[in-house]
């Protein structure tokens, strides 16, 4: 039987983690086994321990990895707008509190489709999502302390800051809110979205 190289390993491990992913945060952690993961990878059940330690040991993988890649999304927000931090900030919203966003959490960012599952699963997955969170708090902490630099005004570093908690906590509260009644009232679901894309831009 041929051996498997360290290249195909590396991808069999992105594919897993690419199903967890879209898994846990469609799911749930809870709501998905691993059985049915690695049949959405296209692998064998018997290959996960060849990449992964434990089901917990993957999800903390997931949280790392998605956290990654929504960074890299607003750090791509950030460097399409050079002269304004008001339109990267104003972009931010616009891009993270949607409707899109809202239906398809398994492509989303994990701040908000996995919050609820690292409030509940301990101090290794909150370490992981503190990780993210306050990567996220920096960079946008940066952004209002240029925007109000551009402005002419100067806000302190730790005032900048807790605008940027304030912010990031509602519109991720906002997607978790508006996903919550999605099904059983659209309308409402679709209300909540608008409002606080309105009132965060108005910071």
């Amino acid at each position: 039987m041929p051996r498997i190289t360290q290249g195909q390993k590396k991808l069999n491990r992105e594919k897993i983690v690419r199903a967890a992913s879209e898994g846990f945060k469609l799911h749930g952690v809870d709501g998905i086994g691993i059985q049915e993961l690695m049949k959405a990878a296209g692998m064998t059940n018997g290959g996960f321990y060849n990449h992964f330690s434990s089901k917990e040991d993957l999800a903390l993988e997931v949280y790392r990895q998605g956290f990654t890649d929504s960074l890299a999304v607003l750090a791509a927000i950030r460097k399409a707008h050079p002269r304004s931090a008001r339109a990267a900030l104003d972009d931010m919203v616009d891009g993270f509190v949607t409707a899109a966003h809202r239906d398809h959490p398994e492509t989303g960012c994990p701040s908000a489709a996995l919050a609820v599952d690292a409030g509940r699963h301990g101090a290794a997955p909150q370490t992981e999502y503190r990780r993210g969170l306050e990567e996220y708090i920096s960079g946008i902490t940066e952004m209002i302390l240029e925007r109000a630099h551009q402005a002419g005004a100067e806000p302190t570093a730790a005032e900048a800051r807790e605008q940027a908690v304030a912010l990031f906590s509602q519109m991720v509260g906002a997607l978790i809110v508006s996903r919550a009644v999605a099904e059983a009232d659209p309308a409402l679901s679709d209300e909540i979205l608008t409002a606080n894309r309105r009132q965060l831009k108005k910071r």
